[in-house]
């Protein structure tokens, strides 16, 4: 385990009877992925928020897609947040916070992060389109916030305005890896973990 803290890596299988999951996250990657999941768009805003993160993330995903992409989407978001949980171990040293804006074309999303250990998710996002392609724009939601709970993270995310959905929800999952990638970066002014309670 405190070799795995070290890394800031940690990985995940997970199999119930909607899916099968294998999960691989490290937070001090150099933003590569490989993915392997049965809905597209998601791989497409994965591959942005590790890009834009600097992460590393692996993922190879069955699910009842014959159904709908729900238990798959939510499922991966399961995982990836508590892959992020485990990887920073005692917190110790992060900035833990962070506020990023992040424009797509005419799209302005907001994401905003405190590594808490206190689950919360606020969403402010109303799309022209119920719908990219296959993929219904109500699984962002339950991304988000299954990814938040399992993390234990504090996550708002407000999309600002926009015409395009595609752009709207791209914008929200480069953001997502842009301030991720801030609030989990050490500060070598911060001594402990930044609470003044001593633990997070």
């Amino acid at each position: 385990m405190a070799d795995q803290q070290a890394t800031r890596s940690a990985n995940i299988a997970r199999k119930t009877n909607e899916t099968d999951i294998q999960l691989n996250f490290n937070v001090d990657g150099s933003g590569i992925s490989e993915l392997e999941t049965d809905v597209p768009f998601l791989n497409h805003m994965l591959d942005l928020f590790t890009k834009h993160g600097q992460f590393d993330l692996q993922v190879k995903a069955i699910g009842d897609i014959d159904i709908d992409d729900h238990h798959t989407v939510e499922d991966i978001g399961i995982c990836l947040g508590s892959t992020l949980r485990e990887a920073l171990g005692d917190k110790k040293g992060i900035k833990r916070y962070a506020n990023v804006f992040i424009p797509m074309d005419e799209a302005l999303a907001q994401v905003v992060i405190d590594i808490s250990n206190r689950p919360h998710f606020e969403y402010r996002a109303q799309y022209p389109s119920a719908q990219v392609g296959s993929f219904s724009t109500e699984m962002v939601h339950e991304f988000l916030w299954k990814f938040a709970l399992e993390a234990r993270i504090t996550l708002h995310v407000i999309v600002h305005y926009g015409q395009n959905t595609h752009h709207m929800i791209e914008a929200i999952f480069k953001a997502l890896g842009r301030a991720l990638d801030e609030a989990t970066s050490i500060d070598p002014r911060v001594k402990g973990v930044p609470s003044t309670k001593g633990v997070l």
